[in-house]
Order: C-alpha cells, then sequence, then structure tokens
C-alpha cells in the first residue's frame, strides 16, 4: 500500500508540474512561435523563476529605450537587446517607427551572462520582451547557437493590445506589469547593457 502511495503521489507531481505550464503551442501566433515551442505566461515565467533562479537565466530583450522609460521585471539577470535603435534618422515606414536591426553582441553577451551564473546552453533560458514577438526571433537565434531549453514569456512585459472597445490599441490585456508582478523604473547598472 506505502509503494502504491508513493508512486501516485509521484506522478500526480510529475503530470502537475509538466501541466503547470499550460500554454498549448498550436494557440500561440505565428510571430510568437518558436522552434522550441516553450511558451511561458508572464505568471507562469515568474513562478519559474522565483523557484529556481539560481538555475535560471532570464533576460529582458527589449531596447534600452524600452527599459529606461517603462522599467523592467526586477528578476531579470540583465538587459541584453536583441535589436538596436540604429540612428534615430533611420525611419521604418512600414512599421511607422523608429528602424531596429539586429544587435551583432547578443550572442556574446548571452554568452557572458551564462557563465556569471556558471550555467551552459542545456539550461533554462528565459526571454521577455514587449508582447512576445522579439523574444520568439531571439529563442530562435539562441537555438541555432546550440542552445536546448529557451523559453519565450508569450505575453511579454507590456502584454498585448486591445482588440476592440474604449481601449483598442493598448497594452492592457495581459503581461508582465498588468501581471502586477515586480518590475521597477530604478534599474541596477550591472544588469543593463553597454555596447563593446
Amino acid at each position: 500500500m506505502k509503494m502504491t502511495f508513493k508512486l501516485i503521489t509521484a506522478v500526480t507531481i510529475l503530470v502537475a508540474s509538466s501541466s503547470s505550464f499550460a500554454i498549448n503551442p498550436d494557440n500561440v501566433l505565428t510571430k510568437k512561435q518558436t522552434i522550441f515551442k516553450l511558451y511561458l505566461t508572464a505568471n507562469e515565467a515568474y513562478s519559474l523563476i522565483s523557484s529556481n533562479a539560481k538555475k535560471i537565466l532570464f533576460i529582458d530583450v527589449r531596447t534600452r529605450a524600452e527599459v529606461s522609460f517603462l522599467g523592467m521585471p526586477t528578476l531579470t539577470d540583465a538587459n541584453i537587446p536583441y535589436m538596436t535603435v540604429g540612428t534615430w534618422s533611420d525611419w521604418d515606414t512600414k512599421r511607422k517607427n523608429f528602424s531596429l536591426s539586429p544587435n551583432n553582441d547578443f550572442l556574446s553577451y548571452i554568452e557572458d551572462r551564462l557563465k556569471v551564473k556558471d550555467l551552459t546552453k542545456n539550461d533554462t533560458v528565459v526571454l521577455i520582451c514587449r508582447s512576445g514577438s522579439r523574444s520568439a526571433k531571439a529563442a530562435n537565434l539562441l537555438a541555432t547557437a546550440g542552445y536546448t531549453r529557451v523559453y519565450t514569456i508569450v505575453d511579454g512585459y507590456e502584454g498585448d493590445t486591445v482588440k476592440k472597445g474604449k481601449d483598442k490599441g493598448h497594452r492592457v490585456v495581459n503581461g508582465w506589469k498588468n501581471a502586477n508582478l515586480p518590475w521597477s523604473y530604478k534599474l541596477d547598472k550591472a544588469k543593463m547593457y553597454f555596447d563593446l
């Protein structure tokens, strides 16, 4: 009887832990999908990172301007932008915003942060951006560089935009800030990205 109880308990814990991240990869928007198909909501990421911060690298991949003016999660290990603003005179007509360029230092900075925490490419990496699209692209880049376990936060830091009603176009649906998870405008210089 004791063995059966232990077995049932072990199976229950295994099932509970594997299903605690309930995002069905088939329901993730195409622009937020990754090679890994490892997705977390902001709340799930907070739970995962809070319970095992020493074995997880948590990176905010937003631009320095976003982090400077909007703050960042206090649990992040670093801000390493996946994209950077080239020059403030470059304009993206399609996006109606300043142009972004790939950050050529992204992979080397991620590697540096892994070393600081004594982690490897086989350890868990969690990425967050504004709403889940850039973090997905960053996860795919890490996949091509040999990383094996990269999660993206699909609702990001600010969340998704409302499609209808009085809040149409505003990011008030989900995301780290809207979930009232810990974040701050006060940035830790040791976590910030600086050009090489």
